[in-house]
């Protein structure tokens, strides 16, 4: 226990402090795990979502002060790099869906007949 007035107080200030900032903490972490969850499940377009949810709380924790910044910049770092890579991984498994889509889509369409260009011209 502390023995000065001083020290007793800054107990009570921190314990304030940590009552405040927990919420806040706990949410980051819910945000990300969340994000987290979505990539390994290959739900790209709701781990977007997620991961930009996740961000956004990481930044409000570190502009409150509940984490420091280059935390938040880390967490943040490390949460884009497993998109990334999630993302780059994705789009080889849907080549051939794609390659087989487009010979449907070169279909060529007959073309409208355009006029001599004698006839375009008023002989003036």
């Amino acid at each position: 226990m502390p023995v000065t007035k001083s020290a007793q107080k800054r107990v009570r200030e921190t314990e304030r402090k940590r009552l405040r900032n927990k919420p806040i903490l706990s949410l980051c972490k819910s945000n990300i795990a969340k994000a987290e969850r979505l990539i390994s499940l290959g739900e790209l377009d709701k781990a977007r979502e997620a991961v930009a949810v996740a961000i956004s709380s990481l930044d409000r924790a570190a502009g409150k002060g509940v984490i420091h910044a280059n935390n938040a910049a880390r967490r943040k770092s490390r949460l884009m790099q497993k998109l990334n890579e999630a993302q780059a991984s994705a789009p080889a498994k849907a080549k051939p869906k794609a390659a087989k889509a487009k010979p449907k889509a070169a279909k060529a369409k007959p073309k409208a007949e355009k006029p001599a260009p004698e006839e375009l011209d008023s002989g003036g």
